[in-house]
C-alpha cells in the first residue's frame, strides 16, 4: 500500500513538473502583417489588378448598354427574325460580361494567394525561430480572438517583429 502511495505520489510530481515545464505565448500577426512593407507592396499590386479588371468590365458593360440602347431605338424597323438575332447577341455579351466577372474575382483571389503565400511563409518562419530561441512550447494567435486573457509578458509578438527586421 505504501509503495503504491510514493509511487501515485511521484508519479503526480513528475506529471506537474512536466506540465510547468511548457510555455505558452501569443502573437499578434495581423499586426505584424500591417507593418511589414512587403505586404503593403502586395496590397497596392492586387488593388492595381482590380481596378484593370474594373475597368474592363466597366468598358463592356457600357458597349452592352450602347448595343441595347440602339436595339431598343431600332426595334421598330427591323423584322421579328432580326430582332430575335440581335436579343440573342445582347444575351451572349450578357453572358460573357457574367463569365467575365468570375474570371475576375478568381484571378485576384489567385493574384492575392500567389503574392500573400510568401509573406505568410516569412512570418511563420520568423514566429518558429523565435518560438524556438525562447522555448516556447505553444504559440497563440492573438488577431484570431481566441485569447481571453493573456499575461503581456508572454506576447512575443515583439520579437517576431525584431526577426523581421521591423
Amino acid at each position: 500500500m505504501k509503495i503504491r502511495l510514493i509511487l501515485s505520489f511521484v508519479f503526480a510530481i513528475g506529471l506537474f513538473a512536466n506540465m510547468n515545464a511548457q510555455k505558452f505565448g501569443y502573437v499578434n500577426t495581423q499586426e505584424l502583417l500591417s507593418q511589414l512593407p512587403e505586404v503593403k507592396e502586395a496590397n497596392a499590386n492586387i488593388e492595381d489588378l482590380k481596378k484593370q479588371l474594373q475597368k474592363k468590365g466597366q468598358s463592356m458593360v457600357t458597349a452592352l448598354q450602347a448595343k441595347y440602347q440602339d436595339l431598343d431605338k431600332r426595334q421598330n424597323e427591323l423584322s421579328p427574325k432580326q430582332l430575335e438575332s440581335e436579343a440573342n447577341l445582347i444575351r451572349q455579351e450578357e453572358q460573357k460580361i457574367a463569365e467575365f466577372e468570375q474570371s475576375s474575382q478568381q484571378k485576384i483571389i489567385q493574384k492575392s494567394e500567389e503574392l500573400l503565400a510568401p509573406i505568410q511563409q516569412k512570418v511563420q518562419n520568423a514566429i518558429d525561430a523565435v518560438a524556438k530561441e525562447k522555448g516556447y512550447t505553444y504559440l497563440f494567435d492573438a488577431s484570431l480572438g481566441f485569447i481571453l486573457y493573456a499575461d503581456p509578458s508572454t506576447d512575443v509578438t515583439t520579437a517576431v517583429k525584431a526577426k523581421l527586421g521591423i
